[in-house]
């Protein structure tokens, strides 16, 4: 490598604002916006002075939580059994390691020696299909002990130098996830889905710009390297870095370490559940043993026993497996799981739909029959715990659009709603039908007191003439509040015309003004003129 490719571009691009800034018309040009950057400075607080807010109230250290860590790994796994199912394995492993790590990071808080003691981290690599939680795992993980969480597929980088995301831009996310607060970033975790489709095997026929390339620039990251908090390509900040100097400000650390940043990498690993199979010699002709048979039911098992050399023949290089010691595979989840999820696991899929719904005032009950119907047709999705929503989705969408311009308030969903949802939609209206048709006068009301507050017209509906909009309402399947502003658009004008030549400011809508709305405006308008004639 040459001694350019070794120089930090950073300094590079600041030489050039340094240079650009002697130019006397750029300083000009710039001096707004330095202003503008200084106002916006607060004032630093003075020596031995804690840090204030708005309201004068002493700001939380936002290192607390990690000093005060003090969960054992079973109290961790407890947590995350209130929002994930099964997966008692990975949360075990994770528990350790999660609790290994942070013990060590708020001694290195307390002690700058251990900060300085060489350090292996408890790298994670978790290996499963899609929906069986993963993610959610290390959100609630993150969560818990309050540090950034930063997550992103690994598909979106390419090998620094071609286009595509940068690696480094994930430890600038976390920066960004802790409001900036680099030292608490620096404790923070960083999670990479879909790492298997980097695996460089693939790529053999041509250049790998984001096969073996990013594989080498996670390394870096996940081993201990300083990352610069500004990209070169971010050219704003680095002129707000720029002036801050220019300004003679104390200068920022321009870097930040990843040394005590947790790494967990995800993937699928398809392929590599059939390599570990062929390489037990399980795919012989003939019977195996039970444990072989058993192995045989479930891709998943096979998942749990690669070893190191079933990750390099899959294409990743020795050096990246070595920095992912704590490796688990999740289990794929069963309709029972699934149905588990509805009825026990805190933020699922069912209580989001419930809270969309109360949005509405309404409310809806679903038994243990419905719950397993759904959980029976999520499994066939093959998607884990994603399939629930596809799912509930199907079964709730009419719902959604329809009940909202309804009077219904409550309705239950059994396991015939949920495998026909269409009709039972149409039942529980047509049995409503009354319900239906008053929430329905009702919105031409609202249509009324809108009219008012936006005109300062008055328009009194007669009840022939409310029935008449709601009939065609419902006929042309349009909402009464849209009818109505197609009907009465042209009214705004019209109406003020004649309220400025008679002072009138109430209006009788009657059934002939629905059924030609035009017509009688314009004969209103015309009598205006005449009644205004007549008093002349």
């Amino acid at each position: 490598m040459s001694k350019k490719d070794d120089d930090n571009p950073l300094e590079e691009i600041q030489k050039q604002l340094r240079d650009l800034m002697k130019n006397k018309n750029l300083q000009v040009a710039f001096a707004p916006f330095m202003q503008s950057s200084e106002d916006e400075q607060p004032a630093p607080p003075k020596e031995g002075e804690k840090k204030e807010t708005e309201n004068n109230e002493p700001q939380d250290d936002p290192l607390d939580s990690i000093r005060s860590f003090d969960r054992k790994p079973k109290e961790v796994r407890d947590y995350l059994d209130r929002f994930v199912i099964k997966q008692e394995q990975a949360k075990r492993v994770l528990s350790v390691a999660v609790c290994d790590h942070y013990n060590h990071v708020r001694r290195c808080i307390q002690d700058d020696r251990v900060q300085a003691a060489e350090y292996l981290k408890p790298n994670v690599l978790l290996l499963g299909p899609t929906g069986v939680g993963k993610t959610y795992l290390m959100r609630n993980v993150a969560k818990l002990i309050g540090v950034p969480f930063v997550k992103a597929d690994a598909t979106k980088f390419s090998e620094t130098g071609y286009v595509g995301n940068d690696v480094d831009d994930l430890v600038r996310d976390l920066v960004k996830q802790a409001d900036g607060n680099v030292e608490l970033a620096q404790y923070g975790i960083i999670y990479v889905d879909e790492i298997d489709k980097i695996a460089a095997e693939g790529s053999r026929g041509g250049r790998d710009v984001s096969g073996r390339g990013v594989q080498i620039n996670l390394l870096k990251l996940m081993e201990e390297t300083e990352v610069n908090l500004h990209s070169p390509q971010d050219m704003m900040g680095q002129m707000k870095a720029f002036m801050e100097m220019q300004r003679g400000g104390k200068p920022k650390k321009p870097t930040i370490s990843t040394k005590n940043i947790l790494f967990i990498v995800s993937g699928a690993f398809d392929q590599l559940a059939e390599s570990v199979r062929k390489r037990l010699d399980l795919n012989r002709i003939g019977f195996g043993s039970s444990e072989e048979q058993e192995l045989s039911k479930s891709g998943i098992n096979f998942l749990n026993k690669a070893e190191t050399q079933d990750f390099i023949k899959y294409g990743f290089e020795p050096e990246f497996v070595g920095r992912l010691p704590v490796r688990v595979a999740c289990d794929e989840l069963t309709k029972d799981d699934l149905a588990d999820i509805l009825l026990s696991s805190e933020g699922n899929a069912l209580d989001q739909y419930r809270k969309d719904f109360e949005g509405y005032g309404i409310k809806f009950e679903m038994g243990n029959p419905a719950i397993h119907e759904v959980a029976k047709l999520a499994a066939k999705e093959k998607t884990g715990a994603r399939g629930l929503v596809t799912i509930l989705e199907r079964i709730f969408r009419d719902f959604k659009f329809e009940l909202p311009s309804t009077s219904i308030r409550k309705f239950s969903v059994d396991a015939e709603t949920v495998s026909q949802p269409t009709e039972k939609l149409r039942e529980l209206i047509e049995d409503n039908q009354d319900l239906l048709d008053e929430n329905l006068l009702e919105d031409v009301d609202r249509f009324v007191d809108s009219f008012k507050r936006e005109h300062g017209l008055e328009l009194r509906f007669r009840k022939a003439a409310k029935v008449a909009v709601v009939k065609e309402a419902t006929s042309e399947n349009r909402s009464v509040l849209a009818l109505c502003e197609k009907k009465f658009k042209d009214f705004e004008h019209g109406l003020k015309i004649i309220s400025q030549r008679t002072g009138k400011n109430s209006f009788v809508i009657d059934k002939k003004v629905i059924e030609d709305p035009d017509k009688e405006l314009s004969r209103w308008v015309v009598e205006s003129f005449s009644s205004s004639e007549e008093k002349e």
